[in-house]
């Protein structure tokens, strides 16, 4: 359950930045333009900023995640061996070396396997984060052309 609620509050925390930060400028008329020639230039902007930069700001925002680190094994040889030398080595002062070689080695996948998963973890929030960047910087170029053209054809660009 932490970590569906910490998955959630990393997703919300993504889109608030996402949408937060590729925000449309705003515009305002200098020159008196009317809300239906302000329109038209909207759009004949936003069209222009489209061909002259490649960038489509639907398809930014609709793309899709990237796919999750390639699965591998949960845990190496490493783990197993060194939790029942480990385990061997309490069981011979103890008595029992086999039965506490067995539990080292469990041991050692237990404690293999979470490591494994918090690097997946954070290996998919590095690439979040990278994808994020890349879909903010396209936003900016996007942005920053249809900007250009508003204040070509007399608006103010905030």
């Amino acid at each position: 359950m932490l970590k569906l609620t910490h998955a959630a509050v990393g997703i919300a925390t993504f889109c608030f930045a996402f949408t937060a930060l590729a925000q449309k400028p705003v515009t305002f008329p200098a020159k008196g333009q009317s809300a239906a020639q302000q329109q038209k230039d909207d759009g004949e902007c936003y069209t222009w900023a489209k061909g002259n930069t490649g960038i489509d700001p639907a398809a930014v925002a609709t793309a899709p995640p990237a796919p999750p680190p390639a699965a591998g094994p949960a845990v190496g040889g490493g783990q197993r061996a060194g939790g029942a030398v480990k385990g061997a080595a309490v069981g011979a002062i103890v008595g029992d070396s086999s039965e506490a070689a067995a539990k080292g080695a469990a041991v050692g996948v237990i404690v293999g396997g979470a490591k494994a998963r918090q690097q997946k973890q954070a290996q998919a929030e590095a690439q979040g984060a990278q994808q994020q960047q890349a879909q903010q910087q396209k936003m900016a170029t996007f942005y920053k052309a249809y900007g250009a053209c508003m204040e070509g054809h007399g608006y103010t660009v905030k």
